[in-house]
């Protein structure tokens, strides 16, 4: 086990962290001065660390996990979201895996949803603490027969004997986001050649902002949000060929592109249309607007109008009830006669921040409402409204 994990891995060492569980950031400085009285320094201090680093991973892996997991900084930003893993290891599961190479596993998050479906895993990494941090918790999770954790060069490991393989190239270096997929380790090129070589199955997770012109044309591709949020786009080897979905979640509810040309737009409807990002990521606002029979406010927007309100789990809905050029004075002097207090501002299109809009309109008053800074026909706009109430199919 490496020197850097290893101490809290010993009785005293899970002892302490037990003990620092919750610390506050304020209550550090008297929970260490204290601790160290008992305990070696550098041991209090590496479960302090620790503790910080569980408390930000639970937001990815729910609190019951990640109180018990082992975890580095790089682990934590990098790791893919539970609820994300486990959909894509169920997708895994239905496609007859039963053994997959993580390939750059981190320090385990996805090998411990697919161990969850009942999938064998080799997990693969270079880095020794973030291999140890992945053998720590497969064995914390009751998954270590389930998950063998190999330190090594990933472009030097055989994977034949497994039926898939998933990549998470690092896509940070020291300067920050690496935006260049041939600059991902490994790179993009050569992980799209080892899932290739992959007897059933392979997924490659990419960056959601991956340009639709990176994608092999062997390959699908597939854009996930969760909540609302895009967490990551995933190219998928021996599925279906040139296929482009958006996957949303919880659910899953998956859209699946249908090569319509773009919607035409239109004069503003009473309602409004915001596609989930995963929609637009995979450039499937088309479908939706067919959906919806709408059209867009502008060629250029991803927001879609519609005269009559449409359930769609793919698009947030808003009632529209003012379309104005965009002037800051006028929008103030209708937020005070509306006496709107609560102000939700979204852009799209628009140079102004959100931030910026509330501090010159300075809202004020009990009522809530929603306005867009956006272009319609090529002109600066503000739409304002609010989100349509949930019609009774939506509510059961």
């Amino acid at each position: 086990m490496n020197d850097a994990l290893a101490p809290l891995l010993t009785p005293e060492g899970r002892a302490l962290l037990a003990e620092v569980r919750g610390t506050a950031p304020a209550d550090e400085l008297a929970v260490a001065t204290r601790l160290r009285r008992e305990h070696p320094a550098q041991l209090v201090s590496a479960a302090l660390s620790q503790a910080r680093l569980r408390q930000r991973a639970a937001v990815k892996f729910g609190e019951a996990d990640a109180d018990r997991m082992f975890f580095t900084p790089n682990g934590v930003e990098q790791s893919t979201r539970a609820s994300v893993a486990a959909y894509r290891a169920e997708r895994l599961k239905a496609l007859g895996v039963t053994s997959v190479a993580d390939l750059c596993c981190g320090i385990g998050g996805d090998a411990i949803a697919l161990a969850r479906a009942g999938i064998r895993v080799l997990c693969v990494d270079r880095d020794p603490v973030t291999a140890a941090a992945a053998r720590a918790n497969a064995d914390a999770l009751g998954l270590a027969d389930l998950i063998e954790v190999r330190e090594a060069d990933v472009t030097e490991v055989d994977t034949a004997g497994h039926d898939a393989v998933f990549v998470d190239p690092a896509r940070r270096g020291g300067r920050g986001r690496i935006f260049d997929p041939e600059a991902y380790s490994p790179p993009l090129s050569w992980a799209v050649e080892a899932a290739r070589r992959a007897p059933v199955t392979a997924a490659l997770k990419i960056a959601p902002g991956v340009p639709h012109e990176a994608v092999p044309a062997d390959a699908e591709a597939e854009w996930i949000s969760d909540a609302g949020d895009v967490k990551e786009a995933v190219f998928w080897f021996g599925t279906a060929p040139g296929a482009v979905r958006a996957t949303l979640l919880p659910g899953p509810r998956t859209l699946l592109g249908r090569g319509l040309p773009d919607p035409a737009a239109r004069p503003v409807g009473r309602y409004l249309y915001e596609p989930d990002g995963a929609v637009i990521r995979a450039h499937l606002v088309a479908e939706v607007a067919e959906e919806l029979d709408g059209g867009l406010i502008d060629p250029t927007i991803a927001y879609i109008t519609a005269d009559e309100r449409h359930t769609t789990p793919y698009a947030s809905v808003y009632e529209i009830t003012d379309l104005l050029p965009f002037n800051v004075k006028k929008l103030k002097a209708l937020l005070r006669e509306r006496g709107v207090g609560t102000l939700t501002v979204k852009k799209r299109g628009s140079a102004v921040e959100p931030e910026e809009l509330r501090r010159k309109v300075r809202p004020q008053g009990p009522n809530a409402a929603t306005v867009f800074l956006t272009r319609v026909a090529g002109a600066p706009t503000m739409l304002v409204g609010a989100p349509a109430p949930a019609t009774g199919a939506e509510r059961s």
